[in-house]
């Protein structure tokens, strides 16, 4: 009896543990599965980023990329996302870490100290437009400024321009009034705008006498100001606007594909359109 008994419970033992081991396959097929799934869902999510590109973008190109992007979307298939400010503010935004694929900056300042730090890819780098320096005062004003050297005039009270310290365009006019011996008497009176698109607002609502913006900025302020003035070109650098990928970019060929594009003759007719300059 007490070795029935001891089959009995080695059979009923050999029974509890055989249903574990069920359990436990059953157990690790499901994980397996989940794990699966995890790995698929996140693989999906990948391919759903790559399929996409963002574009960091002075403000002045945002009419032209606006088209451009269409473009690019409809040939490649992959979606084009536009972070659009003062070129100075998206530099700092691409040192911080901003996760950026392509970087077109309005002056050459600022892609270049990105690729000093090694932040750009400089193999990408091209020149994608150039642009001219003006006065635009608003329609009807007055007292109105002719040339730039009439900025010094006390009848002229408030002047704007962007921020030199961040926008490339309050860059280039600073160098530019500095050039020509009028700066020190403007400087007081000067409205700082945080990019040329403001600058412009301000100009078109008659809150400053004068302001300092590109030429391709007045191509779509649709005849709320006149140009009174263009700025010699030997009182300022060269403008020219570079475009590169960005070293961490998530998606280095799609933003290559991008600057081809701009480069290629229909993006230079679309920017040609919007009052840039072929690059130099």
């Amino acid at each position: 009896m007490p070795f029935l008994c001891s089959r009995t419970n080695r059979f009923k033992s050999a029974s509890i543990f055989e249903g574990y081991g069920i359990c436990w396959r059953m157990l690790a097929t499901a994980s397996l599965l989940a794990a699966m799934s995890a790995v698929s869902a996140t693989n999906c999510i990948a391919a759903q980023k790559s399929e996409e590109i963002l574009v960091s973008a002075a403000i002045s190109l945002k009419d032209a990329f606006a088209e451009i992007g269409k473009i690019f979307e409809a040939q490649t298939g992959i979606r084009v996302r536009f972070n659009l400010g003062a070129s100075g503010l998206l530099q700092k935004q691409i040192e911080a870490g901003a996760p950026v694929d392509v970087f077109a900056s309005a002056g050459e300042k600022q892609m270049d100290e990105l690729q000093r730090k090694g932040l750009i890819m400089p193999e990408t780098r091209r020149n994608l437009a150039g642009n001219a320096i003006v006065l635009v005062i608003p329609i009807g004003a007055k007292k109105p400024a002719r040339r730039f050297e009439d900025l010094a005039h006390a009848d002229v009270a408030r002047v704007a321009i962007g921020n030199p310290k961040t926008v490339p365009a309050g860059q280039y006019a600073q160098e530019m009034l500095k050039n020509l011996h009028v700066w020190d008497s403007i400087e007081p009176r000067l409205v700082l705008g945080e990019n040329v698109r403001q600058v412009l607002d301000y100009v078109e609502r008659g809150e400053v006498d004068a302001g300092i913006v590109y030429a391709s900025d007045v191509a779509g302020a649709r005849g709320k100001v006149v140009i009174a003035a263009n700025a010699p070109k030997e009182s300022h650098c060269p403008i020219l606007y570079p475009i590169a990928v960005v070293k961490d970019a998530g998606n280095r060929t799609g933003g290559e594909r991008f600057i081809d594009l701009t480069l290629s003759s229909a993006g230079q007719a679309i920017l040609k359109k919007h009052g840039f300059l072929r690059p130099q």
